[in-house]
C-alpha cells in the first residue's frame, strides 16, 4: 500500500461494538493483540467498557484516555423502517448529536487520538441514476443526503482540533449474518425474490470482510482522510443483483415488487435508499493503492451463502 503507515495503534475505541460491522472489527482488532475500547450505552462492567448517553450528551471522558484512534460506527439504523417524521428526527439525532459528542470530547482530551473514524453513506450523492460517483461527486438532494453531509460535518470540533478524521461513505455491506443480505436470503431461497421496482437502479456493495479490512487501514495510515468511498468497483444494478443471487442459491427470481407497493410500505425510504440507484465507485481507496479482495458478485455470494 503506498499511503504512509505509522506505528500501529494498540488502543482503540469503537462506538457501535455490538452491530454487524462493529462486531467483526472488534473481533479482528483483538485478534491482532489490540486492546478494544467499547462505548457502552449503560454502566460499564470491567475497564474496556466506557459509558455514553448520545441522547443525553453525556460521555465518561475519562476512559477514553490513552486511545490511539477512535472507529465510530453506532447510530439509529436508517432501514429499521418507515420514515415517519419521528423516525427521521430519531436518525438525526442519533448520527448528528452522537458524533458531535464523541468529537467534542475527543478534542478536549489533553492528548487527543491521532484518528477519528466515522460511518457515513453513499446516500451523501442521493438518487442520480446512471452517473458515475466519486468523492470529489457534488451532494445529491433529500433527507438521507442532507443527513449525511450534517454527519460528516458534526466531527469538525475533531477536525478542528488537528484529529485526524475520516468518513467511510459505504454502500450495501454483505454478510449472510445481518443487513440486507440477512433480509434477503429468506424469501430467495424460498424463489420469493426477485428485482425491486424496475430493478434498473445500480447497487454499490462491499463485503464484510473488506470492509473490515477498510476500517483497519483507515486507524492505521496517516494519508487516510476526508470522505472515502468504501465499496468495489463493481456496482450492479438491482436485476442482475437479484439474478446472481437467485442463481447461487438455484432459485428462480421472478417475482419483482412493484415500486408503488414498496412507496406505500416505506414511503421516503423507498424513494431515497431502497429505489435510489447509486452508481459509486472507490476512487481513493484506489488512488491510495488499498486493494479490496471481494470484485466479483457472484464469487462473493457464493462464498458467503453456500
Amino acid at each position: 500500500m503506498s499511503a504512509h503507515r505509522t506505528s500501529r495503534p494498540t488502543r482503540i475505541a469503537v462506538t457501535g461494538a455490538s452491530g454487524l460491522v462493529g462486531t467483526a472489527l472488534c473481533l479482528q482488532l483483538a485478534s491482532s493483540g489490540r486492546e478494544v475500547v467499547r462505548l457502552v450505552r449503560r454502566q460499564a462492567t470491567n475497564r474496556n467498557e466506557v459509558p455514553w448517553d448520545p441522547a443525553r450528551g453525556t460521555l465518561d471522558t475519562e476512559g477514553l484516555a490513552g486511545v490511539a484512534a477512535v472507529v465510530h460506527l453506532a447510530g439509529e439504523n436508517l432501514s429499521g423502517g418507515r420514515w415517519t417524521s419521528a423516525r427521521k428526527r430519531r436518525i438525526r439525532d442519533s448520527r448528528i448529536a452522537g458524533t458531535h459528542l464523541l468529537a467534542t470530547a475527543l478534542a478536549n482530551q489533553n492528548v487527543p487520538p491521532r484518528a477519528l473514524i466515522c460511518a457515513s453513506a453513499i446516500g451523501f450523492y442521493g438518487d442520480r441514476g446512471d452517473d458515475i460517483l466519486t468523492e470529489t461527486s457534488p451532494k445529491g438532494e433529500g433527507f438521507l443526503a442532507d443527513l449525511v453531509a450534517d454527519w460528516e460535518a458534526a466531527a469538525d470540533p475533531a477536525r478542528q482540533a488537528g484529529i485526524r478524521v475520516v468518513s467511510l461513505r459505504t454502500g450495501m455491506v454483505l454478510s449472510p449474518f445481518g443487513g440486507a443480505l440477512k433480509l434477503m436470503l429468506p424469501l430467495f431461497r424460498l424463489g420469493l425474490g426477485g428485482p425491486l421496482g424496475s430493478g434498473r437502479h445500480w447497487m454499490s456493495w462491499i463485503s464484510l470482510d473488506d470492509m473490515v479490512g477498510v476500517l483497519l487501514a483507515a486507524i492505521e495510515h496517516d494519508a487516510w482522510r476526508g470522505p472515502v468511498n468504501a465499496v468495489t468497483n463493481s456496482p450492479v444494478r438491482n436485476w442482475e443483483f437479484a439474478e446472481v443471487l437467485a442463481g447461487v442459491l438455484r432459485r428462480p427470481a421472478v417475482l419483482r415488487v412493484p415500486a408503488f407497493v414498496l412507496h406505500v410500505l416505506l414511503g421516503d425510504l423507498a424513494r431515497e435508499a431502497v429505489l435510489a440507484s447509486t452508481r459509486v465507485l472507490p476512487a481513493q481507496l484506489e488512488a491510495w493503492g488499498h486493494a479490496l479482495e471481494d470484485h466479483d458478485l457472484g464469487q462473493t455470494l457464493r462464498r458467503l451463502v453456500e
